[in-house]
């Protein structure tokens, strides 16, 4: 994250834009400002519960908060708080360069000080702020390199002033900002991030727009005007709309037809004050004060449909939300259910409402550190579901801001972590367990065979019929013991049968196994139900309580209605109870053994008795069918049929009680007929096959009608089964597709095949010319690994150690060598730990003389692996060195012999280099310049004071003779022209040798008179 730090009164700003100070006069400028402060809104009565504003920039945010406070009113009614990266142990001048701008007063935030509106405050330096009960708390920066201070700050910001909180991110590189963005949204605040053509870094404000969080994006200039329309919104006109709950139900169903309409889901199970809030919070953002005027907004304007979609799907999330419940579940619920799994199984877990994926990773990693410690290898896979396909997207990518280092830790960070430039990718080990796909909880069907089914802060969003229709859909969903964990404000409510609670707190419940007479009947989605919608199966929708007495309450309802044999149905027909003798009306048939009423009636009743259910379940109403002709024992039995929809109490709805009641006796088969009784019983008879022939029709028209519901039924199976058919040709294809990928990847890997065959060869080639190279250098040389065996060596090697080629592989201590040298081995160990190469003078027994120099081995990677040895010849140097040694002494005798000649001489002589240095000196010159014989060598011989050499023009015609390296010839010492006495005859002589050598001049003072 860059940081920095404002050093100037005036110049460049952050941003690289030239700041200007306002030039304005002040009469011109006092007129702005009395402009500025008439449009804004008359202050209002002192409200602890004002807005805050807190805005976050980095790097170009200089320029950004200029031209955001200078449009902000002086008595806007909000507090602003400024917190930037600052340079550490640096004075900040930021309060004095707003303060420029703005009439708004400006100071650094001090610890404990009450936030008042009307006023900015910036964070000081070498401080990170945070806000709780309306105080600032300045803490101090503990590692100043991993510090978000923007992410911190907005956080506590969101949790104390919830919806009177807004976010404002500027100009800045990272993504500080992001997450706390997201915590400020969450709580219901506002969200504003500069454009980024109008920011100088566009970093903060990218990433805080693609989290999806921002509700404003403009310029800086800009942002005020929004605050204030949205925070002075007038709320009045909402209160003055019709409180009445058909009114707003009705505005509601519009707006939930429309996002079903353009969006595809379905609202209406969601619970109304919800999304009353969020819905008045978009007409908030766009100014509008009616309902109807929004219901209108929202048809003319797609946009806001998609953008009320949002705001209905805040994720409220980040990693390791609620870490105790994570600790939890990991020590005393994960353990016990993957030791349940067997080797190579698979471990199934489901986390609906996943949002961008954060509390799914959070689970695999907790997982993952257990299974490091299984005792056998068990596969990993998580399912994330979410409404949201924005947030679905983010999850898969699996990158997240560099925010989360303070929920993940830093072990975690760097293990399941990769660092890309400003933000953290998860690893391949734990985005490779987890599936993300879209999914609508309420009518798309749910995963099953699961583990561990992870619901948390889901269901309160949700009404109790959604909610009463998923937890028996939660216990289908699970294996034997499974576990389902709930969030910390939601809990089973009346479906306790169904789950065994293992951790109160965390809400944490596993699987219980119910009777299937007890079993609540699994609603599986199917779409969007009506709230209005009586369910069908109500015994399968209602919790059982383990208190209840169904017999009990069966008599009691029995004994208030009718007295005759009587049976208690589930909607789809199953017995739950039965009061009474049955064998009349029931028979058990043959096969497997069925608990339905519908399966086991005699012969007769079956028609009657399945369109009297299915009229009393579609109606709700008492439905009877009277003198209904069932054959029992051979004998015609009229029986009166009773079905009544059962609505209390509260464990009986839902269910119907079938009565059955004698309505004649029964009539036998084969009466004698001829008398009056018998034209009696044929009257009954034929107004009995009339009764017989209308129960025909209906149930004709019943049939007819279930046939025409069955046609409809096959024809949309058919067009699934043709839908079927063109995903199953469509699977071709792209198996068609893949095999052509196939064969081209196998193409590729042919190519490669062949690029790495023409490395092999060339490996080769080089080695042939590395192995050439070495034996034409001559040098001997061997190469040892670290254990000082032999690898490889030269020819030339084996004229100084015995080395033949099955000595490869033998330690080199073990091979005889003919050095005289014994430190060897030494040497070898010394430069294999210290790395420091090392050259030896060595001699052979023969006496032939070598140079041996060891370096370490090193490979590509740059990893030792050994030493080298190399021996270059240096006899002949050798021999060399012992010749000029002797040439040496010689030449030093031949110099001790001229010096005597030099000092025999009676005249003074003197040889001199061409810039006039001493090179030799005899005695008799030392003496007339009165300089020690032993410090005239060397000496410049323009620098000797002597008044001999001065009195005449020595010096002109010496310097003359030596740059133009001509002899010359004069007369010094010389006092008058009368009197030669002291006088000296100087001849200088040039000394030629050779073009090689450089010319030198000898001095001869011959003495006159």
């Amino acid at each position: 994250m860059g940081r920095w730090f404002i050093h100037f009164p005036w110049g460049r700003g952050m941003s690289g834009k030239k700041n200007r100070p306002d030039t304005k006069p002040a009469k011109a400028r006092s007129k702005t400002t009395a402009c500025r402060v008439k449009g804004a809104s008359a202050p209002a009565a002192p409200n602890k519960r004002f807005p805050v504003v807190g805005l976050g920039a980095s790097a170009g945010g200089l320029e950004a908060l200029r031209s955001f406070f200078n449009e902000v009113a002086v008595n806007s009614g909000m507090a602003f708080i400024v917190v930037v990266h600052m340079a550490p142990k640096q004075p900040s001048l930021m309060p004095e360069l707003l303060q420029k701008v703005t009439p708004v007063s400006v100071s650094v935030a001090k610890d404990g000080q009450t936030i008042e509106p009307d006023h900015i405050y910036v964070i000081a330096p070498d401080k990170e702020i945070r806000v709780f009960e309306g105080k600032f708390q300045l803490l101090d920066v503990l590692d100043k390199r991993a510090t978000l201070p923007i992410d911190q700050f907005l956080r506590s910001l969101a949790h104390d002033r919830g919806a009177n909180a807004a976010a404002v991110i500027l100009s800045g590189t990272g993504t500080d900002g992001t997450l706390g963005a997201k915590e400020i949204k969450a709580k219901g605040g506002l969200v504003l991030v500069q454009s980024e053509d109008s920011a100088g870094y566009d970093g903060m404000p990218r990433s805080a727009a693609n989290s999806g969080v921002a509700d404003i994006i403009v310029a800086p200039e800009e942002m005020p005007q929004r605050l204030s329309h949205y925070f002075s919104h007038p709320e009045k006109a909402l209160k003055k709309q019709p409180a009445a709950a058909s009114d707003q139900r009705d505005w509601l169903s519009k707006i939930f037809a429309i996002l079903r309409t353009q969006i595809g889901h379905d609202f209406s199970l969601y619970k109304n004050n919800t999304l009353l809030r969020r819905i008045k919070r978009r007409m908030e953002l766009n100014q509008i004060a009616h309902y109807e005027q929004y219901v209108r907004y929202l048809r003319e304007n797609p946009a806001e449909v998609q953008a009320l979609f949002r705001e209905l799907l805040i994720g409220v999330t980040h990693f390791f939300r609620d870490a105790s419940s994570f600790q939890a579940l990991k020590a005393n619920i994960l353990p016990d259910l993957l030791g349940r799994i067997n080797a190579d199984g698979t471990f199934r877990a489901w986390i609906p409402g996943c949002s961008t994926g954060e509390e799914v990773y959070s689970l695999a990693i907790v997982i993952r550190e257990l299974l490091d410690t299984h005792p056998h290898p068990i596969n990993l896979q998580l399912f994330g579901t979410d409404i949201d396909d924005h947030a679905i997207d983010k999850a898969r990518q699996g990158l997240f801001p560099a925010g989360i280092a303070a929920d993940v830790g830093d072990d975690r960070l760097k293990r399941f972590f990769i660092k890309e430039g400003e933000s953290f990718r998860i690893r391949k080990e734990i985005r490779d367990c987890a599936v993300f796909s879209v999914q609508d909880l309420i009518k798309d069907p749910p995963f099953s065979r699961l583990h561990l089914l992870c619901c948390r802060n889901l269901l309160i969003y949700l009404n109790s019929e959604a909610q009463k229709k998923l937890l028996p859909l939660f216990h289908y969903t699970l294996t034997p013991e499974g576990i389902l964990m709930l969030g910390s404000s939601e809990s089973i409510g009346g479906f306790s049968n169904l789950f065994t609670v293992l951790d109160k707190k965390w809400k944490i419940y596993k699987r219980r196994e119910v009777p299937q007479a007890l079993r609540q009947q699994v609603d599986f989605p199917s779409g969007p139900s009506a709230p209005d919608m009586v369910a069908e199966g109500a015994l399968a929708d209602r919790p059982a309580k383990q208190k209840v007495n169904i017999a009990q309450m069966t008599q009691q309802a029995i004994l208030d209605q009718f007295a005759p044999t009587a049976i208690l149905v589930d909607a789809n027909g199953n017995m739950l109870h039965v009061q009474g003798r049955t064998g009349k009306y029931l028979e058990t048939p043959s096969g497997p053994p069925t608990r339905n009423i519908l399966d086991m009636t005699r012969e007769g009743l079956r028609i009657g008795l399945s369109s009297a259910i299915r009229a009393a379940r579609s109606s709700d109403k008492p439905v009877q069918r009277r003198k209904i002709a069932v054959k029992v024992n051979g004998n015609i039995q009229l029986v009166d049929l009773h079905v009544s929809p059962q609505h209390a109490p509260e464990a009986l709805s839902g269910c119907l009680l079938v009565v059955f009641e004698d309505a004649e006796a029964a009539i036998a088969q084969g009466s004698p007929p001829g008398d009056e009784g018998h034209l009696h019983q044929e009257a009954n008879r034929i107004a009995e096959l009339e009764r017989e022939l209308q129960n025909t029709r209906e149930s004709h028209q019943i049939i007819v009608e279930e046939l025409e519901s069955s046609n409809e039924e096959l024809k949309s199976i058919n067009e699934e089964m043709q839908s079927s058919n063109e995903e199953f040709q469509s699977t071709n294809e792209e198996l068609e597709s893949s095999r052509e990928e196939l064969q081209s990847l196998n193409e590729e890997l042919q190519t490669v095949n062949a690029e790495l065959q023409s490395k092999v060869e060339e490996l080769s080639a080089v080695h042939d010319d590395m192995r050439n190279l070495l034996n034409s250098t001559e040098i001997a040389t061997i190469f040892v690994d670290n254990n000082m065996r032999i690898r490889r060596f030269t020819p030339e090697a084996t004229t100084i150690i015995n080395l033949i080629q099955t000595d490869i592989g033998r330690p080199l201590q073990h091979v005889v060598s003919n050095l005289s040298y014994k430190g060897m081995i030494d040497d070898l160990d010394d430069v294999r730990k210290n790395l420091a190469p090392k050259e030896v003078e060595v001699q052979t027994t023969d006496g032939q003389w070598y140079k041996m120099r060891i370096l370490p081995y090193r490979t590509t990677d740059n990893r030792i692996d050994g030493a080298v040895l190399t021996f270059a010849s240096i006899t002949e140097q050798k021999s060399a060195q012992q010749l000029l040694s002797t040439s040496n002494l010689e030449m030093q005798q031949a110099g001790v012999f001229i010096r005597k000649i030099f000092d025999m001489n009676a005249d003074p002589l003197v040889v001199l280099e061409q810039e006039g240095t001493i090179v030799l000196a005899n005695s008799a010159f030392t003496d007339i310049v009165k300089t020690n014989p032993e410090k005239v060598t060397g000496m410049d011989i323009f620098k000797i004071n002597s008044r001999r050499l001065w009195w005449a023009d020595l010096t002109a015609n010496l310097k003359g003779a030596l740059e133009k390296r001509n002899n010359f010839e004069i007369i010094t010492g010389k006092r008058s022209s009368s009197k030669t006495k002291g006088a000296y005859r100087v001849i200088g002589q040039i000394i030629r040798l050779d073009d090689d050598w450089p010319h030198c001049i000898l001095l001869r003072f011959a003495k006159i008179g």
